[in-house]
């Protein structure tokens, strides 16, 4: 007789639980796997045009040994709401026997909820032995693999309230607790790996303040060290890491796509490869209920690496509780992208976001932008409409941090409140300047003056390829500055005190408009051209090239300094600003008679009349940028309105 015998014979089949419940998770694995495959073999039957997906990655993660289930997508058929598939009888076989090996742990329990999962089992078990042949219709489908809840059972949700259950078994018979881990039968060679796991987990597990979750447990299994999380109270919501020798692989599935995605892009950021499934979120997989599951693995060079593996794992674990609550909450602030943006940059600052959501969320953030009031914020604005996308992001990611920290440091409510809008009115400052606006415009026009500059010093103008990359470059740098010219439109809607600025840089606009064309026209001149300028031409297209971006950089460095004018600055701020100012305005004068110097070189330099006239045009919009930036004047009126009034 078996040792395992003697022990179940002597009464004692507590002392068998442990293997029992290694046993039962490993047919977890593999039951989820047959899930899977029939989700594909479905997704593929109803749409046949597609490739099936490749399960080889997850099918040696699951340590299935029936290599024919590979085959169910490609052989998979629908023959009206009924799916054909072949060997469904073995298939059977397998979810049945897993299934009463994921039951046998908690076999003879008085529990009461083991009990009922017990009466589950024996019903699930009668249905699985009423399918015959090699179809399945749609009921049978949705029995069998639909994890959604509030409806009737399922096979899936049985499968997963039997290893919710084995998770708790599982931290009741622990024999020993590894910071924090419930562990038994570990080799030696395990405690350390827990030890990291555990490490990056205790690292962030306080920005969880108060919610339930995290729990792990460590066992090894043959070969593999098995770690697992339950992460928080979804049932769905599982993280199974397997080790074994260097290869770290990871099973995660997730109800959300959005949350899915994240935790992908985080653990891509630390090494981890994920396979065709974890991008497995399209139509007809688990018959449109979103449900996912994902392989990622690590692929370790040493044991070091390995432990930074697992510690790094460890600590993005937290940042998966309540993440898309959060993001549908930021979502009113700053649309979908931004909040996605704002929760992906607090994971990598490893900043929590449930002390903001316990702390009252986006109500924290409208109250404060209804506290500044209409000088900057109307009733329905959204916070990236008027401060800007990255204004708007940076500063929830502060928000977020404070408020982080208050929670976990049991701060009022009110005082984190107060927290909100200095910080806000702290980043309006900073980012919703009036000039701001206007000196990210002039950054583009130095752009495209830099662009152009460094084109002639590179004689593209006899490279139709060089000069044409510029010209889409440029376009594309001028669709910017105009985008900054709408949102200073809407801006002067919202509050008057913007209708100078608005003027403005309507005004400097004319300047990216001039630049842009020039670049257009020089990638004419080398297409038709084919041959680069003799020298007295390129000297002198060079020499006001080179003006046009003094001038352009002068224009940066006036607006810089504009926003800074007021009780904070000294003479000598005031001294550059008139400095610079005149240094824009002298720049036109210089430009005028480069003109025309270009142009007498022109003429004696070139007899081809196409080229003639295009070098000419494109000097002479060279030129007419710098006229534009005589709006120096009216930067200049009002810096100094501005200095009057603050002063």
């Amino acid at each position: 007789m078996e040792k395992t015998g003697v022990v179940a014979a002597l009464g004692q089949t507590e002392l068998l639980r442990p293997a029992w419940i290694k046993a039962a998770l490993s047919a977890n694995d593999r039951i989820k796997f047959y899930l899977t495959a029939v989700q594909a073999a479905y997704a593929h039957a109803d749409h046949p045009g597609t490739v099936p997906l490749d399960l080889h990655r997850e099918y040696s993660a699951a340590h299935v040994d029936a290599p024919w289930i590979l085959d169910l997508p490609s052989s998979a058929c629908l023959e009206g709401p009924t799916l054909h598939l072949a060997n469904l009888p073995k298939l059977v076989e397998k979810l049945h026997a897993d299934l009463l090996a994921m039951a046998r742990p908690i076999e003879g329990s008085t529990d009461e909820a083991h009990v009922a999962l017990g009466t589950r089992i024996e019903q699930w078990c009668q249905w699985l032995g009423g399918l015959t042949g090699d179809t399945l219709d749609a009921t049978h489908l949705t029995a069998l693999t639909s994890g959604k809840r509030g409806g009737e059972d399922s096979f899936h949700i049985l499968v997963m309230d039997l290893h919710k259950a084995l998770n708790q078994l599982a931290a009741s018979l622990s024999d020993e607790a590894l910071d924090g881990a419930h562990v038994w039968q570990l080799a030696q060679e395990d405690r350390p790996l827990v030890s990291a796991f555990m490490r990056g987990l205790n690292r962030t597990r306080a920005l969880k303040l108060d919610h339930p979750g995290l729990e792990t447990a460590a066992t090894r299994d043959g070969k593999r060290l098995l770690i697992q999380n339950d992460i928080g109270t979804n049932d769905a919501h599982v993280l199974v890491a397997q080790i074994e020798g260097l290869i770290l692989t990871l099973t995660y599935s997730d109800l959300h796509r959005q949350r899915f995605v994240f935790f992908q892009d985080m653990l891509s950021q630390i090494g981890a490869k994920w396979s065709a499934v974890g991008s497995r979120m399209t139509e007809g997989l688990n018959l449109g209920d979103a449900y996912y599951v994902g392989t990622a693995t690590f692929e370790c060079s040493d044991e070091a690496a390995l432990r930074k593996a697992l510690e790094g794992l460890g600590a993005r674990v937290v940042f998966l509780i309540d993440w898309n609550r959060a993001r549908k909450r930021l979502q009113q602030i700053v649309g979908k992208a931004g909040a996605s943006a704002v929760l992906n940059e607090c994971a990598r600052q490893e900043i929590g976001h449930r002390g903001w959501l316990e702390a009252g969320g986006e109500s924290l953030i409208f109250a404060a932008m209804e506290a500044i009031g209409g000088d900057y914020f109307r009733i329905g604005d959204r916070l990236d409409a008027v401060m800007g996308d990255a204004p708007a992001r940076d500063f929830l990611v502060e928000a977020l941090a404070a408020s982080s920290l208050a929670m976990q440091q049991h701060q009022p409510v009110s005082r984190i409140t107060d927290t909100i809008r200095l910080l806000l009115i702290r980043h309006i400052g900073r980012h919703h300047d009036e000039f701001a606006l206007l000196a990210e415009h002039a950054s583009f026009c130095h752009a495209l003056a830099e662009g152009i500059r460094d084109a002639i010093a590179h004689g593209h103008e006899g490279s139709a390829n060089d000069a044409e990359k510029l010209a889409k470059r440029a376009k594309a740098w001028e669709r910017q500055a105009d985008l900054l010219v709408m949102r200073s439109r809407a801006r002067a809607e919202r509050n008057a005190r913007w209708l100078p600025f608005k003027r403005l840089i309507e005004r400097a606009d004319d300047i990216a408009d001039a630049l842009e064309e020039a670049a257009f026209l020089l990638s004419l001149i080398a297409e038709n051209h084919h041959k680069e300028w003799p020298v007295e031409v390129r000297q002198g297209m060079q020499q006001l090239a080179e003006k046009v971006l003094e001038a352009t950089q002068d224009h940066v460095k006036l607006l810089a300094i504009a926003s800074t004018l007021g009780e904070g600055s000294d003479a000598s701020d005031h001294e550059d600003f008139i400095a610079v100012s005149w240094r824009v305005l002298n720049a036109e004068q210089q430009c005028d008679q480069l003109l025309r110097d270009v142009r007498r070189q022109l003429v004696r330099n070139i007899d081809d009349a196409a080229t003639l006239n295009l070098s000419t045009d494109f000097a002479a919009a060279l030129e007419l940028a710098t006229d534009v930036l005589a709006t120096a004047y009216r930067i200049r009126d009002l810096a100094f309105s501005r200095l009057g009034t603050e002063a």
